[in-house]
């Protein structure tokens, strides 16, 4: 697992883009909770950065595609295709990240 931000740099309802084993990721948290997702829309590769986010969804800011921050899965076209997450755990003051298998 790779230490990929403080618990202190994030407030609930922000985002911050990192980079987890050279892959472009980015970093929500919604409370307590902290998902970390690939940043690449799987319908266009355009980047989730700033996309609205609502009930643990995130859209892309481009054409709409909506993807679950847990599990990755795309859940409205014109994604077909899920993005990849990262399992995360909160330890030693920080946020801990690796790729699901």
């Amino acid at each position: 697992m790779e230490r990929v931000i403080g618990t202190d740099e994030l407030q609930s309802g922000e985002r911050k883009s990192v980079f987890v084993d050279d892959i472009p990721a980015l970093i929500v948290r919604l409370g307590e909770d902290y998902h970390v997702i690939e940043d690449v829309c799987s319908h266009d590769g355009q980047p989730l950065t700033d996309g609205p986010i609502e009930d643990c969804t995130i859209a892309c800011p481009r054409h709409g595609a909506k993807f679950n921050l847990k599990t990755g899965d795309a859940e409205c076209m014109p994604a077909t295709k899920g993005i990849r997450t990262f399992r995360t755990e909160v330890k030693d003051g920080g946020v801990w990240a690796e790729l699901n298998s």
